[in-house]
C-alpha cells in the first residue's frame, strides 16, 4: 500500500514533517498512526469489562455492551444496544482489522456484534443503519459471512416499517410526541445505505424504493437556498406538510450545525454512489461547496460544532464533523470533476486530525480522536472522544488509501444497475 498518501496532502498544501522525505520515512511515519490506533483499541478493550464490572447497568435496565465516550470526570462512559451509537466500535475494529491487515481484530469485533445483533428486530428507532450497517455491514465488506447478510436484511424490513408513504420518508424520532409530529432529521441520510444494501444482497426494491423516496423529500424540504440543511424538519403524518423546521442540537433554529452539514454532504454522495441519479451528485457538490467555501471553516479543515455558533473562534471543535466531511468528500471525488479540489481538502483534515486531534498512547481510555462535540446546546459530550468520529477517520484513512491503489472507494456498484425485484 501507498502508505505516503495517507499522511501527506496533494502539492499545494501544508505538509506535515517528514512527507517531502523518502517513501520509507512516510511509511514509517504512518505506520506510527496505525500503531497508535491499536495500541488504543488494546487499551479500550481493556477498559470495556473494567466499567461494566465498576458501573454495571441498574436492575431491570438492558446491560451496557458498547463504549461511546468519556466523561467529564475521565470515566469510560457505556451504552446499551439500543443507542444510536452502540454499532460504532465493533464496526471501527473491522476497519482497524483492514487497515492494518491484522486479522486479530475479527474476534473482538464479532463479540462486541454479538450483544447489538437483537437490534435488528428494534422498530422503534430509525437508527438502524448506524447501529446495523456500520457493525454487521462492515463486517460482510469484509468477510461475507452470511449470517451477518441475515442480519442485514432483518434489519432493513425493520427500518421499512417507519415508512411513512404520505410524508414519504422515514421517521427518526418517537420521542417528545407533544412537540413532533412526524420528525424526520438530517442524519437519517445515513441510514439509507442499510437498505440499497438490502436491495443489493435478496434483490427486493422495495427498500430501494424507500430509500429514493426518503432522500427526494429531504431534498426539497431540508435545504436552505444557500445549501446548508436544517437538522429537523417535522411533518404532518397525515398530509405530509411540512410544520416546521428547526435545529435542535445546533447553535440556533436557522444556523448550520456542523455535523449535521456532514451527514448531509455524506448521505447525498452515498445516494449518487447508489443510484447515479445527477441530482443527488448535484446536491453533494452544492454543499461540498458551502462547506469548503463557508468563511468560518477552520485552516485546518476541522469545523466549529456549529458554523453559525455565537463565539468562533472562541467555539468548540467537532472532529466527528471534520472526520465525516473528509470521508465523504474522498468518494465526492470519485464522481465529480471537482475531485482535486475534494481530495486536497480531505487530504488537509485527515492530515490535521491525525497531527493534532489524536491521543498519547494509552491516554483518552483508549478512544484515538479528541475534540468532538455531542450536543452543545445541551452541554452534553462536548470537547470529548466519541466513538463515530473514531469510526468515519479510520473509514476515510481507508478511503484514501483505496484511492492512492487505483481501487475503488466503496466497494459495490450502483444498486440500480443490479438486478431487482418488484415486490
Amino acid at each position: 500500500m501507498n502508505l505516503r498518501f495517507f499522511l501527506c496532502p496533494v502539492i499545494g498544501l501544508t505538509l506535515l514533517a517528514g512527507c517531502q522525505t523518502s517513501k520509507p520515512a512516510a511509511s514509517s511515519a504512518m505506520r506510527g498512526t496505525l500503531d497508535l490506533a491499536e495500541t488504543q483499541a488494546a487499551l479500550l478493550l481493556r477498559e470495556v469489562p473494567a466499567a461494566q464490572a465498576s458501573n454495571p447497568a441498574p436492575a431491570g435496565k438492558p446491560p451496557l455492551v458498547s463504549p461511546r465516550t468519556v466523561d467529564a470526570q475521565g470515566n469510560l462512559v457505556l451504552v446499551a444496544s439500543r443507542d444510536w451509537t452502540s454499532g460504532f466500535w465493533p464496526g471501527y475494529l473491522w476497519l482497524l482489522a483492514e487497515a492494518t491487515g491484522h486479522d486479530k481484530w475479527q474476534t473482538p469485533a464479532r463479540q462486541y456484534m454479538a450483544f447489538i445483533e437483537p437490534e435488528k428486530t428494534n422498530g422503534t428507532t430509525h437508527d438502524m443503519g448506524f447501529k446495523v450497517y456500520c457493525s454487521f455491514g462492515t463486517g460482510y465488506r469484509y468477510t461475507q459471512d452470511a449470517a451477518y447478510k441475515e442480519v442485514i436484511l432483518t434489519s432493513a424490513r425493520t427500518l421499512s416499517t417507519r415508512f411513512n408513504p404520505a410524508v414519504g420518508a422515514i421517521r427518526s424520532w418517537d420521542h417528545h410526541q407533544d412537540v413532533w409530529g412526524f420528525p424526520v432529521i438530517i442524519d437519517n441520510m445515513l441510514n439509507l445505505e442499510l437498505l440499497f444494501s438490502a436491495t443489493r444482497l435478496s434483490g427486493d426494491s422495495s427498500f430501494y424504493k424507500i430509500a429514493v423516496q426518503h432522500a427526494n423529500t429531504t431534498l426539497k424540504n431540508h435545504f436552505r437556498p444557500d445549501f446548508s440543511t436544517y437538522h429537523v424538519v417535522d411533518y404532518n403524518p397525515g398530509t405530509g406538510a411540512v410544520v416546521t423546521r428547526t435545529t435542535h442540537q445546533g447553535a440556533a433554529p436557522e444556523s448550520a450545525w456542523a455535523r449535521g452539514q456532514a451527514w448531509a454532504l455524506y448521505g447525498y454522495t452515498l445516494m449518487y454512489r447508489e443510484t447515479r441519479d445527477p441530482t443527488y451528485l448535484a446536491q453533494a457538490e452544492r454543499v461540498a461547496a458551502y462547506l469548503l467555501g463557508h468563511p468560518n471553516l477552520p485552516a485546518d479543515g476541522v469545523p466549529y460544532w456549529d458554523f453559525n455558533a455565537p463565539n468562533i473562534p472562541n467555539e468548540p471543535r467537532d472532529a466527528s464533523a471534520g472526520a465525516l466531511i473528509a470521508s465523504a468528500l474522498y468518494e465526492l471525488s470519485t464522481y465529480s470533476p471537482q475531485a482535486a479540489i475534494y481530495r486536497a481538502q480531505a487530504d488537509k483534515t485527515l492530515v490535521s486530525l491525525a497531527q493534532d486531534y489524536t491521543a498519547s498512547a494509552g491516554t483518552n481510555r483508549g478512544f484515538l480522536l479528541l475534540h468532538s462535540t455531542g450536543s452543545k446546546p445541551s452541554n452534553s459530550e462536548v470537547d470529548v472522544p466519541l466513538n463515530y468520529a473514531d469510526y468515519y477517520f479510520m473509514e476515510a484513512l481507508l478511503r484514501q488509501r483505496h484511492l492512492a491503489a487505483g481501487r475503488a472507494v466503496v466497494d459495490g456498484g450502483p444498486v440500480v444497475n443490479g438486478g431487482m425485484r418488484g415486490k
